[in-house]
């Protein structure tokens, strides 16, 4: 829960009452591997700070094929944060990629913080806008990357989520085939 308070206080002051107040509403869960948090045509009604495992945000085309968009992981939260924010079904799933836990606040429990805590909502527009910057300059490099350049950037940047994720994933992630990731991977020292 330490982790929890740690994070929001990067993006706004909390004060003793404010921080009881986040860890008596926090709500612990567990999310099975392959089981889903938020599904593609139904509205998020919660938001999840990850304490552990890993999630994947991703799509379906009509064939069935997934597209992984990119990977939550610990000491970040996980939402579609545009189904949750304006209560419209979600287009993406997000699917636990590994046994995960979670802090869990429902639409409700986050409308009566806004409602206790000054700066609640600026603390949310705060890492919305940093995860959103952060993801912008990812993608952005990717798009004028090859393969391996790719694949080494997503090592220097998650050092530790490539071993924790399947290659098929990763290699949607990065779009390329899974074969093509498995050479670029042996290639590397």
């Amino acid at each position: 829960m330490n982790e929890l308070i740690d994070y929001l206080s990067q993006f706004g002051q909390l004060d003793a009452q404010q921080r009881e107040l986040i860890q008596a509403t926090a709500t612990p869960e567990r999310i099975p591997r392959g089981a889903y948090f938020a599904e593609a045509g139904k509205v998020s009604n919660r938001i999840g700070y990850v304490t552990d495992g890993v999630f994947r945000v991703c799509y379906y085309d009509n064939r069935g094929d997934s597209f992984t968009r990119y990977f939550v992981y610990e000491n970040r939260f996980v939402v579609d944060i545009n189904s949750f924010r304006d209560e419209l079904p979600s287009a993406e799933y997000i699917e636990a990629v590994t046994d995960c836990t979670l802090l869990v606040f429902t639409k409700e429990d986050f409308a009566r913080l806004s409602a206790r805590i000054p700066g609640w909502d600026d603390i949310f527009v705060k890492i919305t806008s940093y995860v959103l910057e952060n993801k912008l300059r990812f993608t952005s490099n990717m798009l004028v990357q090859d393969a391996q350049q790719r694949y080494l950037n997503f090592l220097d940047h998650y050092p530790k989520l490539a071993n924790r994720v399947p290659l098929h994933m990763l290699a949607s992630y990065l779009g390329i085939t899974p074969s093509s990731l498995s050479r670029i991977r042996k290639n590397i020292p």
